[in-house]
């Protein structure tokens, strides 16, 4: 559905990446195996914490300085960074200054365990913080501290909510350092983008950031090694007016926003750049034609579906129909690999592609429903045709077909980053990943607090239908028994809407947050908390997402999370339960779900049908169900797990291809 990556794209600075020889193969191999012994030591929170009490010990002295001498000091201390690099003794001095600026600027001194997780990012690790542990103001340790040795920083968040909500949230810590913030989101245009990029720290999503540098690179092609760049900006830089069309400075220091997100979530759809092409009445009919012949094939008979893969295969039957059906249609059809893909992808679009889950309809064009975060992405498009097979099933306008001129995958994107970091509070499925593909490390960050959030189960229903009643009872029940505010989470816009209409018909007040409302996320957010309110989000209300509590919410026992699906990954799960109970407070999580879950798949329907009809004690019946439905959830993320590990493989044979290829030239 997206193109694989073309080539490995060039930047002004990035971290140069070998090509693999055997003694790279066996390096890799040695580090695999080593990474028994040194990943744990690495990963060990122990190796920070001789520095928390060095830093802490530094309190009451800066504590004591007045606004002049505080103001001085951060002016020598930038001087010496300036001049000698982040050395030890200058940490402990620049993360008690850091801490010691924010608690006079936002009332906000960081705790034990920030500080601990800004040390471990600081040191190139992925520090696992809880959900709520403050990961926002961690952040502000290592990203100052290395903007003020002059490094240009970049700080990477999943939407653009986050970027501005974090940027401005922080603001004062940065300007009283004498630091320039940049904001980068949708809707700036070259200027603007150029401007953001030269500030100290750049916030930025991952998105905007990967596709500024594909554009960079497009405009770098004819410069694609390191003497070419050097010249191009010493020697040739005052005459040479292709600098001033690129936006970013180089790839030096970030710090990523739920890093397993970005790593691993959006891993398996490489960003792809597309320039206009020009309109092709006979393409855009062989679109329509395929669509047609789709329905005339039926599933068993001429085609098969995988679960839970998705994949569609063709039977014998169903190769000798096409081929029947194609006959007469133009020497556009003849070929038989050609043929075939078309079909499957008017098939994927008619079968396997649902709006209000997918994809909406928005002012009669298509627009892609991020799957992970349940955002709009409006500047993306699907390849090889697949888009516009969706455009002929809703009836739209059928949009220009367009080539692709530059293309990157993440895994690649961040491994040319001199100092890569990240933090999240769901890293531990995938640790092993983190040093496999990018040698991050993952230190586990105690927390701040106990956390007394409540468990209460999950209770599984025949069908989708008593699912939706029994969460409308609930809520019912709740709001009849006191003033708690209620999050339901769910897998689906089309799933939201069809609750928000069961909750209309029952006249409860609700709020709804999905890819329709995305303008007006703030203000759903600040309501989530209050007394006696109720919303019911998509998983645009997991990562990052702060709900405050308001009134009496609290001492009534917080914020009640209902979940109505499993998503593909537990962790998007785990995001949406650590909305409530954050940082000590009180809060509860439970599962209302159905065996109609899309998760549920092959010889595992039979089984959970067969074990709702076993006469057990209901809280037994419902643990097993469970347990069932999380067994298929984990052998998705397997899956998704092996196909992040074979389109890197696959990115690194193509470099190797390329790279000798054009040492032939």
């Amino acid at each position: 559905m997206y193109s694989r990556p073309q080539r490995r794209p060039s930047c002004v600075v990035e971290r140069p990446q070998r090509h693999l020889d055997k003694l790279e193969r066996m390096d890799r191999w040695w580090r695999a195996i080593t990474a028994y012994c040194s990943r744990p030591i690495r990963g060990s929170i122990w190796l920070y914490k001789p520095l928390l009490w060095r830093i802490k010990s530094k309190e009451s002295s800066y504590r004591g300085l007045s606004e002049i001498e505080l103001n001085q000091q951060i002016t020598e201390l930038k001087q010496q960074l300036l001049r000698q690099g982040m050395t030890t003794a200058l940490t402990v001095e620049v993360f008690a200054l850091i801490r010691e600026v924010a608690g006079r600027e936002l009332g906000m001194w960081h705790f034990d365990s920030q500080i601990l997780g800004g040390l471990s990012i600081l040191h190139g690790n992925v520090g696992q913080m809880q959900t709520g542990e403050g990961k926002t103001l961690t952040a502000t340790l290592p990203v100052a501290g290395a903007a003020l040795a002059g490094i240009p920083t970049h700080v990477v968040t999943v939407n653009d909510y986050l970027t501005q909500r974090d940027a401005t949230l922080m603001m004062p810590v940065y300007k009283r350092l004498g630091l320039s913030v940049g904001i980068v989101v949708q809707g700036l245009d070259l200027t603007q983008r150029q401007q953001q990029y030269a500030r100290d720290i750049v916030y930025c999503t991952n998105n905007e950031l990967a596709f500024d540098y594909l554009k960079d690179s497009i405009q770098l092609g004819q410069y694609d090694n390191a003497l070419q760049l050097h010249a191009l900006r010493t020697l040739l830089a005052p005459q040479h007016r292709l600098l001033d069309k690129l936006m970013l400075r180089g790839l030096h220091f970030a710090v990523v926003d739920e890093a397993d997100g970005v790593f691993m979530d959006e891993a398996t759809t490489p960003l792809v750049i597309s320039g206009e092409s020009t309109p092709q009445p006979e393409q855009s009919n062989m679109y329509v034609q395929a669509f047609d012949i789709s329905n005339q094939l039926s599933e068993g008979q001429a085609f098969t579906i995988s679960q839970p893969s998705k994949q569609i295969e063709f039977t014998a039957a169903g190769e000798s129909q096409i081929e029947t059906l194609t006959m007469d249609l133009g020497p556009l059809w003849h070929g038989r690999i050609r043929r075939l893909e078309l079909i499957k992808q008017a098939l994927t679009a008619r079968l396997l592609f649902l709006r209000d889950q997918h994809y909406l309809v928005d002012e009669g064009k298509v627009v892609i429903i991020d799957e992970h975060t349940g955002r709009r992405m409006p500047d993306r498009t699907w390849e090889q045709g697949l888009h516009q097979l969706i455009e002929i099933k809703e009836g739209c306008e059928l949009s220009d077909p367009r080539i692709t001129l530059a293309s990157i995958s993440f895994q690649n994107f961040f491994r040319f980053y001199h100092h890569l970091s990240g933090m999240t509070g769901t890293a531990k499925e995938v640790k092993s990943e983190f040093w496999r593909v990018y040698e991050l490390p993952v230190v586990d960050v105690p927390t701040h607090k106990q956390s007394q959030r409540a468990q209460l189960g999950a209770t599984v229903y025949q069908t989708d239908h008593q699912k939706w009643q029994a969460v409308v009872a609930r809520i019912v029940m709740m709001q009849n028994s006191g003033d708690r505010p209620i999050l339901v989470g769910t897998q689906s816009l089309a799933d939201s809407e069809v609750l928000s209409e069961l909750l209309v018909k029952q006249r409860i007040a609700h709020q709804v947050l999905n890819a329709r409302q995305d303008e007006a996320e703030a203000n759903i957010v600040a309501l989530a908390g209050l007394p006696r309110s109720v919303t019911i989000a998509t998983s645009m209300a997991g990562r990052g997402t702060d709900i405050k509590l308001g009134g009496e919410v609290e001492s009534q026992g917080g914020l009640h999370v209902i979940i109505t699906g499993l998503h593909d990954s537990s962790r998007v799960d785990r995001q949406l339960e650590g909305r409530c109970a954050r940082q000590g407070d009180q809060g509860s999580v439970e599962f209302i779900l159905s065996l109609n879950a899309d998760l549920v798949s092959g010889v595992w329907i039979t089984t959970l049908n067969f074990i709702s009809r076993l006469l057990l004690p209901k809280q037994l019946k419902n643990k097993l169900l469970f347990m069932g439905i999380r067994r298929c959830q984990k052998r998705i993320e397997r899956q998704q797990q092996l196909r992040r590990k074979q389109l890197l493989k696959h990115d690194e044979q193509q470099q190797e291809v390329l790279s000798f290829s054009q040492k032939q030239v």
